[in-house]
């Protein structure tokens, strides 16, 4: 992900509780934590369910 100031960072998406768009996409961790990154909602979701896939394919 990419914070609005352009900083990389990796979420764990096992602790995104809810992803928002206010216009800006607001990822709501699990901790209570709130941050706003660059990417769309939609891409948020595509990488999460990117990662879910490649832990089920590591498991076989």
């Amino acid at each position: 992900m990419t914070r609005l100031g352009g900083k990389e960072l990796v979420v764990n998406a096992e602790m995104i509780r809810f992803v928002e768009a206010t216009p800006d996409t607001i990822l709501s961790l699990t901790n209570g934590e709130k941050i706003i990154v660059q990417e769309s909602v939609d891409e948020v979701i595509r990488r999460c369910i990117e990662y879910g896939r490649s832990l089920r394919s590591l498991a076989d």
